[in-house]
């Protein structure tokens, strides 16, 4: 029996090419769908992939320009205003992934759940990176017996461009959300101002200056862990890789502390770098999760329900495929 294409939403750009690209190296028999608003850039993309095909999308009209033709999932590249693509996954039952909402914008896809629990699998992807920051901390959590730090930095190097629909993105959410969203001390808070500022150690050890950042991480990280104190910080600049004179890379760092299983301090520091910059590891994400949603991973899919990514991210396997992939997890000294 024929498999019904997946479809890539925005995957035409930067970040989808690379799925794309992920997608055929592990799963070559699975067609794709490259949908968006120019043909031409979709059938490219398309083309460079193989057992594809570009699609003009219309997310005015409830069918999107698609007719009854059969889908397996639908994934959303950049940020769906109108929520059209998750309204049509819902009607015909397919899961759904999306990975450019602000945190502050989640409203209305909680609500189009809420009122159709049953129809379909849906993934809140917008974890930095789709996972890269959660399975791994969560996997550094195992090591205590109650965690009260939770310190993300995530370093994009300034040279690591997504693309146009990326960059768009993020002066949405510059533009929107100048407060960070934080939980300190068991209250969630926004901070501001100065408040928002702060710096932290890239793994070569220099002190890069950063900017608190609303990532939905900190919303799951808190609540799967009940740790009083959960922030991420953002910064661009230079990676450390490119300090040594070689390629830009991406990288985060992940710092806990609390007690260890008997009672004792423990604190922890470690960070997970791509030397491909941001793309590979977001598309490592979604591709995880398709064939988790889907069944390509040989288990039953996904049944409908709302979701994180870390939940459907076994970390063990990711970890094989992010070390496959030219991702390490690199172990730190604690400062």
């Amino acid at each position: 029996m024929t498999q019904a294409p997946l479809l890539l939403i925005g995957g035409a750009g930067a970040i989808g090419r690379q799925t794309a690209q992920l997608l055929r190296a592990t799963h070559p028999e699975v067609p794709l769908l490259f949908g968006g608003r120019n043909l031409a850039k979709a059938d490219a993309a398309a083309a460079e992939v193989g057992h594809s095909e570009g699609v003009l999308l219309d997310l005015t009209a409830p069918d999107l320009g698609l007719g009854q033709r059969p889908l397996t999932a639908v994934v959303f590249f950049y940020m769906d205003h109108t929520l059209a693509a998750l309204r049509f996954a819902q009607g015909r039952g397919v899961p759904f992934l999306s990975i450019s909402t602000g945190i502050f914008e989640i409203a209305p896809e909680i609500a189009a759940y809420m009122h159709q629990p049953h129809a379909a699998a849906i993934v809140l992807g917008y974890e930095w990176l789709v996972g890269a920051t959660t399975v791994p901390a969560l996997a550094a959590v195992n090591a205590f017996g109650q965690v009260q730090d939770i310190t993300i930095g995530a370093l994009i190097d300034e040279q690591d461009a997504g693309g146009p629909a990326v960059a768009a993105d993020f002066a949405h959410l510059a533009q929107l959300l100048p407060a960070a969203f934080t939980r300190r001390d068991r209250a969630y808070i926004w901070r501001a101002g100065e408040d928002a500022k702060t710096t932290f150690w890239a793994v070569d050890g220099t002190l890069v200056e950063a900017t608190g950042f609303s990532s939905i991480d900190v919303v799951g990280l808190a609540t799967a862990t009940n740790a009083p104190n959960v922030q991420f910080n953002l910064a661009i600049g230079v990676s450390s890789t490119r300090r040594r004179g070689e390629p830009k890379s991406t990288e985060i760092i992940l710092e806990l502390s609390g007690e260890d299983h008997a009672g004792q301090p423990l604190r922890t520091r470690q960070a997970v770098v791509h030397r491909g910059g941001a793309a590979p590891l977001t598309g490592l994400g979604i591709v995880m999760l398709l064939e988790r949603l889907t069944g390509l991973d040989g288990q039953p899919p996904t049944p409908a329900g709302l979701y994180f990514p870390y939940q459907l991210l076994e970390p063990t396997a990711y970890f094989a495929r992010l070390a496959q992939s030219g991702g390490v997890v690199l172990p730190l000294e604690v400062l």
